[in-house]
């Protein structure tokens, strides 16, 4: 019976691969964070080969995500997608539970840059880039014109409405029991504007640059389909347009390196289809407000999972990047950034600031040198999260004061931060609160974005709302 990690995948691939003789390598890549990716690497017929690994974290026996289909599924959308012309990796194998390696699959290998902030600068895709946005609407046609009857799908995946979804996400991020009053008044907004009823087709999901894999001659294959379901498929093509995806290119809407009017014209060209401005717009909107919540799920995961990646807790602090993006799309206007505060002075040699910076430095610039790949990115991971640390001990008191103020007098009376943030929330979620009410679009406006001044001052986001980055739109 084969114990260990490596027995078990090596008895799968002499199964599952023709000529496979030896595993001679099995490495896990950076990043990640919700599901395990590998590069194996085989002896087979006198040569080597190199094959690809998805599995579910810490080797469980399901994806992870509540509703979500699962890793077989996602290994059967992978095969019914290449079959309608989407650009996709073979897939060879999909585990059973007599394997003992959870859920996931072994598909074809394929070399391309998978990085959206690469895939955005590199000047190996210069030439290609400009032709990126087309080419995604051309894609997302073919997927959302797979037949969902003849290809088994329907029965596969679930089916939800726009405003159950917008609903679903809401009741989960209260589960998490902290109050982000931004994200109620978003959930209030898109359930104010649902967009007219279309018909459901299959939808990605999580359509976006950082999903794609793109070569100078184009894209070679669409990733991730752990969140594909049946609806609306204008998500997909307001989720690649949303801000977070556009790694600091906010100027090019598409995922950084397109036009709206070159990824409706593709899509359009490819189905016939037109989409109406406002239909996409309403998917912008909830691709931040999605994100933003999604960011906080995974400080929940870090909780609870058995594998404590230092990765989780730091992106759970870019929800405050997502709320800026809410504010910028729906409630635009005027914000009052602060200053650092004076330092206080201090008995303490080294400072608690001159501690923690000495850790990101050793982290940064000596660990991430010295181990492999994704332990490197780990350690830059780990950097990143300690300037949010130093950020926070020279804003986060005059932000806190000055949130205080403001709530004290929109609600029209005293307490703890933290319990009139909670009389916010409530308001908001049981509707006693307009959303015009006087003083509210500018209370959430400064306080997300003074927050996002400490947890990632460079998103493009905070440039945006400052009015030094254009439009978000």
């Amino acid at each position: 019976m084969a114990d260990s990690f490596e027995e078990k995948l090596t008895a799968v691939l002499a199964h599952a691969i023709a000529g496979f003789e030896t595993l001679v390598s099995c490495d896990r890549l950076s990043g990640g964070a919700s599901q395990e990716t590998y590069r194996i690497e085989i002896a087979s017929r006198g040569s080597t080969r190199l094959l690809a690994m998805r599995r579910a974290t810490g080797g469980e026996d399901d994806a992870g995500f509540s509703g979500a289909p699962g890793l077989a599924v996602e290994a059967k959308l992978f095969d019914i997608a290449r079959k309608a012309g989407v650009p996709e990796p073979e897939i060879y194998y999909t585990f059973k539970s007599s394997d003992g390696l959870g859920a996931g699959f072994i598909m074809e290998w394929l070399a391309g840059e998978t990085l959206g902030a690469r895939i955005n600068k590199i000047p190996e895709l210069d030439q290609i880039r400009p032709k990126l946005a087309h080419e995604c609407g051309q894609i997302l046609a073919r997927i959302h014109d797979i037949d969902l009857d003849d290809s088994g799908l329907r029965d596969a995946l679930t089916a939800t409405a726009t405003g159950n979804l917008v609903r679903k996400m809401w009741d989960e991020y209260q589960t998490f029991d902290t109050p982000q009053p931004m994200i109620d008044f978003t959930a209030r907004w898109l359930l104010g504007n649902l967009p007219d009823q279309c018909e459901h087709r299959l939808t990605h999901g999580d359509f976006r640059n950082g999903n794609l894999m793109v070569t100078p001659e184009g894209i070679i294959a669409v990733l991730d389909w752990e969140l594909a379901y049946i609806g609306d498929p204008v998500r997909d093509l307001g989720w690649i347009c949303t801000n977070s995806w556009r790694f600091g290119r906010h100027e090019l809407p598409v995922g950084g390196f397109g036009t709206r009017e070159d990824l409706l014209a593709g899509y359009e060209t490819q189905c016939g289809r037109k989409i109406d401005p406002d239909h996409l717009r309403f998917w912008e909107v909830f691709g931040s407000f999605w994100w933003a919540i999604g960011c906080l799920k995974m400080q929940q995961s870090w909780r609870d999972l058995p594998e404590r990646s230092v990765e989780r807790p730091g992106i759970a602090r870019r929800s405050s990047e997502c709320q800026t993006d809410c504010a910028n799309l729906i409630i635009p206007g005027p914000v009052n950034l602060l200053e650092p505060g004076v330092a206080t002075t201090t008995v303490d040699m080294p400072s608690s600031t001159e501690l923690l910076s000495s850790v990101r430095d050793f982290l940064r610039n000596d660990v991430r040198g010295a181990v492999d790949a994704r332990n490197g990115f780990m350690a830059l991971v780990a950097s990143n999260s300690l300037d949010i640390v130093i950020r926070e001990l020279k804003l986060g008191s005059a932000a806190r004061e000055a949130e205080q103020t403001r709530l004290s007098d929109l609600l029209d009376t005293s307490g703890e931060l933290e319990d009139l943030r909670w009389k916010l929330v409530m308001a908001l979620r049981s509707g006693e609160l307009a959303l015009d009410h006087p003083g509210l679009p500018n209370h959430l406006r400064n306080t997300v974005v003074n927050q996002l001044a400490i947890d990632q001052p460079k998103y493009s986001g905070l440039a945006v709302a400052l009015g030094q980055g254009g439009n978000c739109r």
